[in-house]
């Protein structure tokens, strides 16, 4: 696949083309994105610590899976894309909303992003391409927050904010009946 990610104006128009790496040095450049949310048939969701090898954020806590689609692919196309080479789990995505964040990672670099939030149901057995996650758990919606509430979690900003809006907004996404796809 490509190493490009694609630029995107607020209202996720694409507007050029750029290296992954480069769209995230500095404060880094507005490209799209996504996040899937995998939950589990008992309401469990995926969690992953991100591989000590990623530029942004290594070791922190995030959902399930977050990347990038290829310049010309769909955003569920994708989602289901790397939910196979990051898991090894097949699993039909839904999208649920879309923002835009921005957070700087030190001097490092920054997350730009135009994300989609997406939300996937499977009881797969999870395995993890050591490239992109260090380490997976499952956990509940009550056990997730506690830990997000914890002043020492290290969790990934957007996990944080996709949290909260599932929260408040979706109160039941997290319904194994609402996922059979």
């Amino acid at each position: 696949m490509s190493n490009d990610v694609m630029l995107v104006d607020a209202q996720d128009v694409q507007i050029g083309v750029c290296d992954k790496r480069e769209a995230h040095l500095g404060v880094g450049r507005l490209h799209r994105a996504f996040s899937v949310h995998l939950i589990d048939s008992q309401g469990r969701h995926l969690l992953q610590r991100r591989a000590a090898g990623k530029m942004l954020w290594s070791g922190f806590w995030s959902n399930a899976c977050c990347s990038h689609p290829a310049p010309g692919e769909i955003i569920e196309d994708a989602a289901h894309r790397r939910l196979r080479e990051e898991l090894g789990v097949r699993a039909a995505c839904r999208a649920l909303y879309s923002f835009e964040y921005h957070a700087r990672f030190g001097s490092i670099g920054a997350e730009h992003e135009l994300c989609h939030v997406l939300v996937a149901h499977s009881d797969a057995v999870v395995s993890p391409d050591a490239d992109e996650v260090s380490e997976i758990k499952w956990l509940t919606r009550a056990e997730i927050s506690a830990q997000l509430s914890a002043s020492e979690a290290q969790f990934t900003p957007w996990f944080r904010m996709q949290w909260r809006r599932l929260l408040s907004d979706y109160p039941s996404f997290d319904t194994p009946a609402l996922h059979s796809l």
